[in-house]
């Protein structure tokens, strides 16, 4: 056709022969066989679901994800001489004191003495104990960030490449070890050897990181004993990996949620009907400036000290409670707010009925009502503070501290605080964080 007309002879003779032909096929069709049936076509398959990529963001691990990192009582027996009776995997932390005063040089080797663990808003640990009644510890550590993590890393690997030789106190000294560097994984291993050998202080030394993670394992020695460095080394660094992938795999299946922003808080409501939550504590929000977050609260008294010029102390118009806010150290964003004590020192604990709560959990409580309404948390004793507390993290950093006025695991325990943290703005354990304090402290 193609837009001409057909003259109409030629539109009828094609019309004639279509009609014969149709017929003709009619009659060819009536005795023509059955078909054979045909099978059922293939059904069409489903689109196939993409794999989803793999996460790629930060490597924070919280709760009990630092499980596993944990080695067994076997691995770390092979590795670690004499190393037997083990505990069982345990979610407490016992630190001693917060700092060191023993003179090292170079200063760097001082690292070996520090507390891993300063700092650190999460723990997971194993012990044992050896001949001569030697004991030994494998400690899980979970900081705010990755950060946090690496700039302590990178003290312990500067003081293997600089600590082979130094001095303590005067005293000749050594660290013979072995380093890996792989996988987005740092391990250093080695023996450390303080004066003589017959002085007593003869350790092994572990660390290794990955993500927001230190692994610490420490054992004293003595006599002949030798460690593996190499193969001590390797199985921590293989069980860092395999934690790794493990969160890499569970971030791919489960994508951490993004931030929201939290309820308003009726900044004229009474305290005790504000919440403790891991954003702050009512209309006062962590992170924000330390002025205009106290600014919020109507009414309140106000008052600063002047041996603690970063914190603020607020008081009800009635006032019944108060609450402190901490700013971070030397500077004005909002790190703490606590309501309650952190210890009591022999004077009586507060109200916790005028005092906001975390969640259903009051000052007052039983400790293990806060350890079961916030599960996955770490049980933490500082021994040259005195002081008890049940911590429970978030994977972005932010803290829940429920402090006891004992020991956590004594019959009877109660919550006589509940503080809000914000832990990327907790202090920092490096040596160069140290070395300032010291020089800022001193005459």
């Amino acid at each position: 056709m193609n837009g001409r007309t057909v003259p109409p002879t030629r539109s009828f003779t094609r019309l004639l022969v279509g009609m014969v032909a149709a017929g003709s096929l009619l009659g060819l069709s009536a005795c023509a066989p059955e078909p054979e049936p045909t099978a059922d076509p293939a059904p069409t398959a489903a689109p196939e679901t993409p794999e989803p990529a793999a996460y790629d963001g930060p490597l924070h691990f919280v709760g009990d994800e630092l499980d596993w990192f944990l080695l067994s009582a076997d691995e770390i027996a092979a590795v670690v001489p004499g190393a037997a009776d083990f505990s069982e995997p345990s979610a407490s932390l016992l630190q001693v004191a917060d700092g060191y005063g023993a003179m090292f040089d170079p200063e760097t080797c001082g690292v070996f003495f520090l507390e891993a663990s300063l700092g650190s808003i999460g723990a997971r640990s194993i012990t044992w104990q050896a001949e001569n009644e030697r004991q030994g510890r494998l400690s899980v550590l979970q900081f705010a960030d990755e950060g946090q993590a690496e700039r302590r890393m990178d003290d312990y690997v500067a003081a293997s490449e600089q600590c082979a030789t130094f001095t303590f106190d005067q005293s000749a000294s050594s660290f013979d070890s072995a380093a890996i560097d792989e996988d987005g994984v740092r391990t250093v291993v080695g023996s450390i050897e303080l004066g003589t050998p017959d002085s007593g202080f003869r350790h092994y030394f572990g660390i290794a990181s990955a993500g927001n993670v230190l692994v610490e394992f420490w054992h004293s020695y003595t006599g002949d004993s030798v460690i593996d460095a190499d193969a001590t080394a390797r199985a921590l660094h293989a069980r860092a990996d395999q934690a790794q992938e493990l969160l890499i795999g569970e971030l791919t299946a489960n994508p951490p949620a993004p931030p929201t922003e939290p309820p308003a808080a009726d900044a004229a409501a009474a305290w005790s009907d504000w919440t403790i939550g891991f954003d702050g504590v009512g209309p006062l929000r962590l992170g924000d400036d330390i002025d205009t977050a106290v600014a919020t609260v109507p009414d309140a008294e106000v008052s600063a000290s002047e041996w603690a010029p970063d914190q603020r102390t607020l008081t009800s118009p009635d006032g019944s409670a108060s609450l402190q806010v901490q700013a971070q150290e030397g500077g004005k964003a909002v790190a703490t707010i606590l309501a309650g004590k952190i210890a009591l020192y022999g004077e009586p604990p507060v109200d916790g009925a005028v005092l906001p709560r975390a969640g259903e959990i009051r000052i007052g409580d039983p400790i293990e009502n806060a350890m079961t309404a916030f599960p996955e948390g770490t049980s933490v004793r500082v021994v040259a503070a005195g002081l008890h507390f049940y911590e429970v993290a978030t994977r972005g950093g932010r803290v829940l501290l429920f402090h006891a006025d004992r020991d956590i695991a004594t019959p009877g325990a109660t919550v006589i605080g509940i503080t809000a943290e914000d832990g990327t703005l907790r202090r920092e354990y490096t040596m160069d964080a140290l070395r300032s304090q010291a020089e800022t402290d001193s005459p």
